[in-house]
This record gives C-alpha cells, sequence and structure tokens, in this order.
C-alpha cells in the first residue's frame, strides 16, 4: 500500500548502506527544518524541528533562533569525537571550526555542516546532524538549517569505540544515480512555502552542494526525503507473504502470513497517521484571513508541491463576485473562473495555456464536468495519451494535452452546504507515485475544509458588498458646484467588521441662492445605525425644503429621533452658506465644530460654537451663531472618527485637522486628500469618517439683481423688460428670449396666487441664471395633467421642459418657485490653486 506525503513529517532517507535508525518506521529519520531571517528570528519551524528541538510552530516564529536550538553553550564541556580519521569537533563546530550558533548568527556566507550536542530534560544528551545553508534574494530568508537526531542511526557502522563513523557533508547532486530525480524531490524537504519562494531556495542549495551523510571519503549517501512507506519494510512485507505462499510447512506459512499482516497493518496505520497530521497541518494554514483571494492562495499552497505538483482551483462566478449562494446545480454553461495555479514546473509553462483570471465553461464530456455535477471527487491514476487527447479536444481554443498527458490526476469539489462552489485539478508528474484511493479520501477531507473555508469568505466577501451596497445608497451624489461655492467629498468606511456605520454628509439647494451644508454621526455601528442615518438625512432634506431655520431644523430631528426609539443618538452639524451676504448661520447639536481656512492669509481656525445636546437627548435647546467669511475661505466638515483616536485626547487630533486645512492645494479634491493622509495615518482609527469640504466663493453684488413688483397682470409684462434689460447689461442676450419666456411663466402664477402687494423677483448669475420669484401664497404649485380645453396648468409644463432644473420651496413667509437657465460658456477668470 502507497503512504501519502509527508512533508509536514520532514522524514529523510539515507540511500542503501546508511545504517538504519532506531525507530518503529526503519529507513525514516526526522529532519528538522527551519528557516532564519536577516534579524536571526525564526520564520519556518517544522513539526521536525518541534520534535527535535522541543518548542512548538506558535513558540518558535519570531523568536530568535539561537534561543530555540541550545547546541553550544548548553552542551557541557564533552568534545564531539567525528569519524575515524577526522579531528575533534567542538560541541557545535563543522569541520572548518566553525559553529551552528555562528551561522545562526549570520556569520557565515557558505554552507556549513557538523555535529553537535544538546543537552535535553528527558532525552539526556542528544547527538545532532546539520546542514546550514546562507540564502540571498528579494525574500526574508537568510538562512537555512537543516538538522536530524545522530542517536536515530545506530550501530551497522559503529566503530570501535562505539561511536558512528559519518558525518554531514555536501556535495554535487550530479555525482548520485538519479540526479534529476533528486533535484526535482528537493522541495519536499523545505518548509511549506509557494512555488516561486521554493525554487529560489532549491537554486541556491542545489549551487551550494546537496546534503549528504559521508560513511568515509569513498562513501557518501544523498539525504532524500521518504513519502513512501519504508521501502525495506514494504520489501519486507512482500518476501513474509510470498514465504506464507510457497512455504511447505503449514506452521512456517502461518508465522510468516501472520508476520506479513503485522507489517502491513503498522504500514497502513503509519499512513492514516500521516495523512491526519498533513490535514491537521494544512487546517491551521487555510483560513487565516476572510479575504477570499488570500483564502484560495492558501489552499493552493498548502498542497504544492507537498501532495501534488499542480493545483489549479477554479470558483463560479457568483462567488468570485461576492453574490448570494449559487442557485442551482452546475451546467455546461456556468461559467467557472480560474483563480489559481500553482506549480513546480519551469516557469511559465502553464500561464499561456491556462492563464488565471480566465472565465470558461466546461464540456459535458469531461471528467471535470463529471466532479462538479456529482460534488464526488474523480480519480484518474494515470492520463494515458488516448484519454489526455480526447479530453483536450473538448476544448476549442487551446490543446491541454501535453500539460496532462501520462500524468495522474484528482478531482476534488468544493462544496459547501451540499452546494458546489468550486473544484481543484491536482496534477503529479509521471515520475511520481500516482493518486491512490488513499489520496482521493485524503484530497475529499481536505477539499470539505477548504470548501468550508471558502465559503465563510465566500459569505463575508458577500456581505460586505452588500454593506457598501446599502452606504452608498445612503450617501448622497454631491454636486461639486453649487451656487456660491464648489465642494468635495470623502468617505472612508470604518475598519470594523461590517463596514458600515452612521456617518453621512449632504449639501441642499435653498431659496435665495443659499446651500446648505450638513455632517452628521449617528453613534454605533451596523445595520441599525446606517438605516437611522438614512432616516435623519431624509429628514433633514425634508425639513430644509421648506427652509427652516437650522436652530428650529435641529429641534425638528431631535423630535423624530426621540419618536423613533430611545436608543438612538446622533451627532450633527447644519450650516447655512448666503454667497450673496458673505456669511454662515450654524446650529450644532454635539458634534466637533468645522474649520474655517481663510483666504486673506491661509490661517485655519475651529470655530468656537454653542456645543448642543446630541439628537435623540430631548429638551435641550439648540441655538444658532452667525460666522461672517470671506470669497475663497473653505469650510471644512468632518465627523469624530477622523480626529479621534484611541487613548489620545481629540484636542490632538482637531489641531492637527487645522493644521491639515491650512495647507496649500491645487483642487478641492487634492485638498481633501491632503487632510485624509495627514489624519487617517496616525492609526487607531476604527470608525467611519465623512468629511465635506466647501469653497466659499461668495456671488458679487453685481451679479445679483432684484425687484420687488406689484400684483397685476401687467406686471408680467414688466418682469420680462426687467430680465431682458439686466441679461442685455451682463452681456447675456442670448439667453434673453428664454428667460423672458420661463419668467413670464412663473410671474404669472404668482401674480394669481400671492395675497400682499408685492412680489419678489431675483435673478442671479452664477455659472448658470437662477431665476427666484417669491410670493406669500404657502400652497405649491404642481404640475397638472391638461387637457385642450383647459385654460390653466401649462406654465409649469414650459418650465419644466426649457429650464435646466427648477424647483419649489416653502418659505417662512410663503413660497419660492425657481429655475436655473443654463448658460453660453463665458471666460470669467480661473483659479490655478486654493489656499
Amino acid at each position: 500500500m502507497e503512504r501519502g506525503p509527508s512533508h509536514g513529517d520532514d522524514m529523510v532517507s539515507p540511500a542503501p548502506g546508511v545504517p538504519a535508525p532506531r525507530d518503529p518506521e526503519p529507513g525514516r529519520i526526522p529532519l528538522a527544518v527551519v528557516v532564519v531571517d536577516a534579524r536571526g528570528l525564526v520564520s519556518h519551524w517544522s513539526r521536525g524541528a518541534r520534535r527535535l528541538f522541543g518548542p512548538s510552530r506558535e513558540e518558535a516564529v519570531g523568536a530568535p533562533a539561537v534561543e530555540l536550538m541550545p547546541v553550544s553553550g548548553a552542551l557541557g564541556s564533552d568534545e564531539w569525537r567525528g569519524p575515524e580519521g577526522t579531528e575533534e569537533l567542538d560541541d557545535a563546530e563543522g569541520p572548518d571550526g566553525s559553529g551552528l550558533e555562528s551561522a545562526l548568527g549570520g556569520e557565515t556566507s557558505y554552507p556549513r555542516a557538523g555535529r553537535a550536542r544538546m543537552a535535553d530534560p528527558e532525552r539526556g544528551r542528544v547527538d545532532i546532524l546539520w546542514w546550514a545553508y546562507p540564502l540571498v534574494g528579494p525574500g526574508a530568508e537568510r538562512l537555512l538549517v537543516l538538522a536530524a537526531d545522530a542517536g536515530r542511526l545506530h550501530g551497522e557502522d559503529e566503530g570501535e569505540d562505539g561511536r558512528e563513523r559519518y558525518a554531514p557533508g555536501f556535495a554535487l547532486h550530479t555525482d548520485f544515480p538519479g540526479s534529476q530525480e533528486l533535484a526535482r524531490r528537493l522541495p519536499e524537504i523545505l518548509p511549506n512555502m509557494s512555488p516561486q519562494e521554493s525554487a529560489r531556495i532549491v537554486s541556491q542549495v542545489l549551487e551550494l552542494g546537496y546534503p549528504v551523510l559521508e560513511i568515509s571519503q569513498q562513501e557518501r549517501f544523498p539525504v532524500t526525503p521518504d513519502w513512501g512507506v519504508p521501502r525495506r519494510v514494504e520489501r519486507r512485507a512482500r518476501l513474509l507473504r510470498a514465504t506464507a505462499e510457497t512455504a511447505a510447512d503449514p506452521q512456517a506459512a502461518a508465522a510468516a502470513a501472520a508476520a506479513a499482516a503485522e507489517l502491513e497493518s503498522d504500514l497502513e496505520y503509519a499512513a492514516v497517521r500521516e495523512r491526519l497530521e498533513f490535514l491537521n497541518e494544512v487546517s491551521g494554514r487555510i483560513g487565516s484571513s476572510l479575504d477570499l483571494a488570500r483564502t484560495i492562495q492558501e489552499v493552493s499552497e498548502a498542497v504544492v508541491p507537498r501532495f501534488t505538483d499542480v493545483a489549479g482551483t477554479y470558483l463560479r462566478e457568483q462567488v468570485i463576485a461576492g453574490e448570494g449562494f449559487p442557485d442551482g446545480p452546475p451546467d455546461e454553461t456556468t461559467m467557472w473562473h480560474r483563480v489559481a495555479v500553482e506549480h513546480n514546473d519551469e516557469p511559465g509553462r502553464w500561464d499561456d495555456v491556462v492563464p488565471v483570471g480566465e472565465s470558461m465553461p466546461f464540456p459535458a464530456h469531461t471528467p471535470f464536468f463529471q466532479c462538479m455535477t456529482s460534488g464526488e471527487p474523480v480519480l484518474i491514476p494515470r492520463i494515458s495519451e488516448e484519454m489526455g487527447n480526447a479530453i483536450a479536444a473538448q476544448f476549442e481554443k487551446r490543446d491541454i494535452s501535453p500539460l496532462i498527458n501520462l500524468r495522474s490526476m484528482l478531482l476534488l469539489p468544493l462544496k459547501a452546504r451540499n452546494v458546489v462552489l468550486g473544484f481543484m485539478i491536482l496534477l503529479r508528474h509521471p515520475e511520481r507515485a500516482e493518486f491512490n484511493d488513499m489520496d482521493r479520501v485524503t484530497g475529499a477531507e481536505l477539499a470539505a475544509r477548504a470548501g468550508l473555508v471558502l465559503d465563510n469568505a465566500r459569505m463575508y466577501t458577500y456581505q460586505e458588498n452588500v454593506a457598501e451596497t446599502l452606504q452608498d445608497s445612503m450617501l448622497p451624489h454631491i454636486e461639486p458646484r453649487m451656487a456660491g461655492c464648489d465642494t468635495a467629498t470623502r468617505y472612508l468606511p470604518g475598519t470594523r467588521l461590517g463596514r458600515v456605520g452612521g456617518d453621512w454628509f449632504d449639501t441642499i439647494k435653498l431659496p435665495g441662492s443659499r446651500t446648505a451644508l450638513v455632517v452628521g454621526d449617528v453613534m454605533g455601528h451596523g445595520l441599525n445605525s446606517a438605516a437611522m442615518m438614512g432616516q435623519l438625512r431624509t429628514a433633514v432634506q425634508t425639513m430644509a425644503a421648506i427652509d427652516m431655520a437650522p436652530a428650529q431644523l435641529l429641534r425638528g430631528l431631535d423630535d423624530l429621533a426621540q419618536r423613533l426609539g430611545d436608543n438612538y443618538l446622533a451627532t450633527c452639524l447644519y450650516v447655512v452658506y448666503d454667497p450673496i451676504e458673505s456669511r454662515l448661520t450654524i446650529a450644532n447639536a454635539g458634534h466637533i465644530p468645522p474649520v474655517v481656512v481663510r483666504a486673506a492669509d491661509g490661517r485655519s481656525e475651529l470655530l468656537d460654537l454653542p456645543t448642543g445636546a446630541p439628537i435623540g437627548v430631548g429638551g435641550v435647546p439648540f441655538e444658532a451663531v452667525t460666522v461672517p467669511v470671506e470669497p475663497g475661505d473653505r469650510l471644512v466638515l468632518c465627523t469624530d472618527g477622523l480626529v479621534e483616536v484611541r487613548g489620545e485626547d481629540i484636542g490632538v487630533g482637531l489641531a492637527a485637522l487645522a493644521e491639515s486645512a491650512a495647507h496649500p492645494a491645487a483642487s478641492m479634491d487634492e485638498a481633501c486628500d491632503t487632510i485624509i493622509r495627514a489624519l487617517n495615518t496616525r492609526g487607531g482609527r476604527k470608525d467611519d469618517v465623512a468629511l465635506l469640504m466647501a469653497r466659499l466663493n461668495g456671488i458679487p453684488r453685481s451679479d445679483v439683481a432684484e425687484w420687488r413688483l406689484p400684483i397685476a397682470a401687467r406686471e408680467v409684462s414688466r418682469a420680462r423688460r426687467l430680465v431682458r434689460s439686466q441679461l442685455r447689461s451682463w452681456d447675456l442676450e442670448a439667453a434673453a428670449d428664454t428667460a423672458e419666456l420661463l419668467v413670464s411663466e412663473v410671474m404669472t402664477n404668482a401674480v394669481r396666487h400671492a395675497h400682499t402687494q408685492r412680489v419678489v423677483l431675483r435673478l442671479v448669475r452664477t455659472d448658470a441664471l437662477l431665476c427666484e420669484v417669491s410670493d406669500d401664497d404657502h400652497s405649491l404649485p404642481q404640475l397638472l395633467n391638461v387637457r385642450d380645453e383647459d385654460e390653466y396648468g401649462r406654465g409649469l409644463r414650459v418650465v419644466s421642459r426649457l429650464a435646466r432644473e427648477w424647483g419649489t420651496s416653502r418659505t417662512a413667509t410663503g413660497k419660492t418657485v425657481w429655475f436655473e437657465q443654463s448658460l453660453p460658456p463665458v471666460r470669467r477668470g480661473s483659479r490655478s490653486n486654493i489656499r
């Protein structure tokens, strides 16, 4: 019976002629494999290292190597006597007098080998063989150490003094029969790492010298990985079985059969134990992250080259896209996305034929289709050329036969809750042992564990996508240019799981060319906070649409939060910018203060505002303050997630916000990015962040015209004349005809419904022409379905058709109907940067 891979066991076997170890499994020597980085810290620690030196992998990785392998200093004063004819060596020295401890300290630029002695509380004195290889390259690895318990080799070649006559050394792998096989199987000795890292280290080891055991100057044997059952035991079992079948003496035959059965039982037990250890180690390696791509990479790297030589992983497109659980079984139309291909073949061999990232369906008459539809492993011990060509013929665009012919193949479904999420294609080289039934069982268990890990990552990806979609849908799409101001925003999701929070920002167009700037933060995280944020944001927009004063608006928001429940608390900053009067009216409900950057001198300041209580507390009055500003000033509003760091006073963050906001920038977006870079790199941020910046450009008085007209039908024609005259003075005669028509319709509606003696008509020239008509009637006009015989109701349809944008809003004294009309481009100067 063939044994499965034992890479994690770090076993090696000397070639024939090397003494058999003292072990229930003859021919096997536990090999410790340790990789040390440039700082002298352990980065890889095999199970063999745990057995030889004691510390577990968790204890060893990241610890100083010299403290974990006490081969010098703790050995006592005894000296080690090497093979006959060699000089005596110090406890941890190699033949050149340099020790393992110096190698661990980075004091080597060439390979070294030697014997050492270690004191162990349980085993007493432990004699150790070691090989050390310096490593170079882009990775952090700087030293590879192989070590074995010399005491596991026993007496066939002991000298007269009871000491073994062999020593560790180096040789060219080409000096031995089957040198290509030695080079190919060398990665099986090394610790688990990516094929690229493994290939880099293998090339250096082969160049520096293959590890060998020297019996004498004429006899040396390569240290090779033993992946199969111990051959001598296997041969011994076969001989015993043959003896039992041919022996003439029934008693001898029965004894031979019993001995053979016992050996075969031991072999089967060892194989099962080895596979369980393999699965246990792989389970510990995969699933370290909920990132889908990282999980796939971990699964692929766990099996190459330890269990297989090639591993290709395919997932259904719904899984990759982060969508819901795939519906129904796969069929010929199901698209499979190739997410990973790991191999130890020569670089580039697979890339052109089976590139990562490609999506494709699989034909029905292939073993791949059988695996994905049955949900069971498919084993093909050896793909004949005929079978390989038949499989390749099912794929129209490429010839895969050179990659699969004569190889052993095992297909493993990746399932969760009885649904196939993907599958793995495993291939072994022709010269390697074929996959067998035990490999199929091992592979199925591996795939089952990998499937659960992938499903966890899939669900996390799906939930994160849902959360981000929800968050994006609740955040407004801010226009970068409003009347008299330019805006820029940033939103950063929280770093906690879920990534959904209650931070929001908004800009709202108000009557009188004013703009409302809003930033709020619902306390807490998750979907409840996001839902609450959506309700509060909608309420703010509704109350702003009726031109509610800032303090009154926060009062209404507080009442709403209390009606929604006792557990809802939020902070909010509501700012109304009047670009004509150049002033801010601000009301605060427990929010951090905004920053104003003055254009005159570039100085930034935190505005001193009444703090107010958070929304939802109830029974607390809110105050509004007026802050004068100048054209070119910038206003910065954000949530506390940007400035608050655990363990640090929030004043430090606010000072950093004011400082970073004052930095000159070429654009509003760059100014926002400067703030994010300055504050988001301080570390410790877990909350989401909302940032709103406005450059307060103002509107000059010369760009505003206003008339108070009596309520009379004749005033409609006067309004048309006034508008044309004003546009002529602004050099906008090209827009006069349309503007006259629209003003006529809006004025007619106001004159018909107003109650007092005056209607206010205002024109504002910005990037567009804004026209506002205000009266004292609180009823808002609406679009109507008009029949041919109806006398009224067509005016707003004309406005809706010709205006770029239009709307209505209630005011404290009545209503305002407004429209915007696009203007022909006019060169009005440009700003190259902002301060």
